[in-house]
């Protein structure tokens, strides 16, 4: 028998995770690996991923978003993997390709003058979430990392400097956990979440 929540209704159930209400399949599905089989892929399949991206929603059309990246056996890859904290190279090396979300953070107007945007970030990041999803759709998985030198990073990657670097992504397909070293293989399965009830609140917020 499929799990019901509280109110009978059924949860989705896949990828060793359940859901408190019933959604897609697809949300469950996509987790963020690290065991990546080092196989190289081409562009296009890169670009299909930007290009679900670009359709990502944003505050009054700006798209503020950008992304450099980089394939594996390139020397952009080669750059942007040295760009990353050494326990995130050790299995990053062998993903298929990085990409590196950035955001401009400025507003700008058709008459040329701008004022910051207090929604850069968070549009980025609908864009990587719109990236994800795309991912595991193509049979790929994408995994974003904090874990970045972002002081290089704006340099190698000429970003202008009212842009601001998110965060660096992963690209490729799954390999078995026993690629990795062993203080990682256990914690290649796809992460819990907590229960919805401790993260939306009707009326007012509530903390824990």
């Amino acid at each position: 028998m499929r799990p019901r929540n509280q109110d009978g209704e059924i949860m989705t159930d896949s990828n060793h995770r359940s859901s408190d209400y019933p959604i897609d399949r697809l949300f469950l599905d996509r987790w963020s690996p690290r065991a990546f089989s080092g196989e190289t892929i081409a562009d296009e399949d890169v670009l299909a991923l930007l290009e679900a991206a670009r359709w990502a929603p944003s505050a009054s059309n700006r798209q503020p978003w950008r992304f450099v990246y980089g394939l594996k056996g390139k020397p952009a890859f080669e750059t942007m993997l040295s760009l990353l904290n050494e326990g995130n190279q050790v299995w990053a090396r062998n993903a298929s390709a990085l990409i590196f979300v950035i955001s401009d953070t400025l507003s700008r107007r058709p008459d040329g003058s701008a004022q910051p945007s207090r929604t850069h970030s968070f549009d980025a990041g609908a864009a990587w979430g719109f990236l994800a999803l795309q991912a595991t759709l193509s049979g790929l998985a994408a995994h974003a990392m904090a874990g970045v030198d972002f002081d290089r990073a704006a340099e190698a990657l000429q970003a202008p400097d009212d842009h601001h670097i998110e965060a660096a992504v992963a690209i490729g397909r799954t390999a078995s956990a026993l690629t990795l070293p062993a203080e990682l293989q256990a914690r290649e399965v796809p992460s819990q979440r907590r229960p919805l009830s401790a993260l939306a609140f009707e009326g007012v917020f509530r903390s824990e």
